[in-house]
């Protein structure tokens, strides 16, 4: 690959990832101002963060690091690949199906594994409402993984900017969501929303995942490869064989990722126990990483996506040289903007958040920044 054709596509996608993180962006500043800081806010995100914990475990990370070179092999077959796509997005997709109707019912259990303090006496309302909330929330196990594979087909087949601007369109539902919300429901609290309220944040929420998904079934069409119903493995065998190691790293991070919710929430509960009224929890946690992404997502993401289908060719010629030489020249480009991003986040993080989130009291916006300089090197 070209180091032109490698900036062209990857130019592409980050400009695709800068409106989707600041379309994201302006989307979490919405929340915080809608739920603020606390524990209601943290009932919503623990929620909301489910469905991708649950997609990764099982699929996600083998759906982006295995299948694009598989189906990428296939394109030799006699049906140009067709018969492969065509099985692996039918037996996910099931499986997927499967996975969110055992989290709903299971949705009270897996608040208790994440949540656990929740169910702390006096703190019933948050746990019920947390439950309501993930239950309206747990049907993007589905969607996010048919966007993913509608995805890796596209960039299997060289199209890559749609996969990076769809979120944008998520983005947007839930912009328009969280302003009318803010504007019909200015003041709300664990206390105080209701029911429906708790339904339409809920639904809402995972409606702008189905709008992300369905908007690349047109692309995926265009690619000239006729996606059809078809049950069976035949093919798979080698692409799930080598998913298992996947499979693994992604259960190493994901029981990291359940101590740091774990631990956040027992702040949050454990805080207001205490009276402190600044947002202390998940939530300000995951807006402080949020941030943190920020040059990860728009950098590391274009370069890495452009650059896997091309790898895969490279690999499958047995071109190792060409292979060491790509992944040199992106490591360079990513570091260039990884390394001086990390030292600004660790030395100006409550400045900088204190400045994102100006909707919010100093005190909440302050604590999110002193957790981004505690997370800033890891971005490197």
């Amino acid at each position: 690959m070209k180091p032109t054709d490698l900036y062209r596509a990857s130019s592409i996608m980050a400009i695709g990832t800068i409106i989707s993180r600041i379309t994201g962006f302006i989307r979490g500043v919405l929340l915080v101002a809608a739920l603020g800081t606390a524990l209601l806010a943290d009932g919503y995100n623990v929620a909301n963060t489910m469905p991708n914990i649950i997609y990764n475990l099982v699929v996600g990370g083998a759906l982006t690091a295995i299948f694009v070179p598989q189906l990428i092999r296939s394109f030799s077959d006699e049906d140009g690949g067709v018969g492969f796509a065509s099985r692996l997005v039918t037996t996910i997709s099931a499986l997927l199906l499967a996975l969110t109707a055992v989290g709903m019912l299971f949705a009270p259990v897996l608040v208790r594994i994440y949540a656990p303090e929740f169910t702390t006496a006096g703190f019933e309302n948050e746990y019920s409402i947390t439950v309501a909330f993930m239950r309206y929330c747990l049907p993007q196990i589905f969607f996010l993984g048919l966007y993913a594979m509608l995805g890796q087909v596209a960039n299997a087949r060289g199209s890559f900017a749609p996969l990076m601007w769809a979120p944008i369109l998520n983005n947007l539902v839930g912009v328009i969501l969280l302003a009318a919300f803010l504007i019909l429901v200015p003041e709300i609290s664990a206390d105080t929303i209701t029911d429906t309220q708790v339904a339409v944040l809920g639904w809402g929420t995972t409606l702008g995942v189905v709008v992300q998904a369905l908007v690349l079934i047109p692309v995926v069409a265009r690619t000239k490869i006729k996606l059809k119903l078809k049950f069976g493995f035949a093919g798979l065998g080698k692409s799930f064989k080598l998913a298992g190691w996947t499979l693994v790293y992604v259960l190493i991070s994901q029981l990291g990722y359940l101590v740091t919710v774990n631990v956040a929430t027992s702040a949050a509960v454990r805080s207001a126990q205490e009276g402190i009224t600044r947002g202390v929890g998940f939530t300000p946690y995951s807006n402080a990483y949020l941030i943190m992404l920020l040059p990860y997502s728009i950098v590391t993401i274009s370069i890495i996506t452009a650059l896997l289908p091309h790898l895969s060719r490279l690999v499958i010629a047995k071109d190792f040289e060409e292979v060491k030489a790509q992944l040199i020249r992106a490591i360079r480009l990513v570091a260039v903007i990884t390394i001086p991003s990390a030292v600004g986040l660790a030395f100006f993080g409550p400045l900088i958040t204190e400045v994102l989130f100006f909707g919010i009291g100093r005190s909440d916006a302050s604590y999110i920044g002193y957790v981004l300089s505690a997370l800033s090197f890891g971005l490197i």
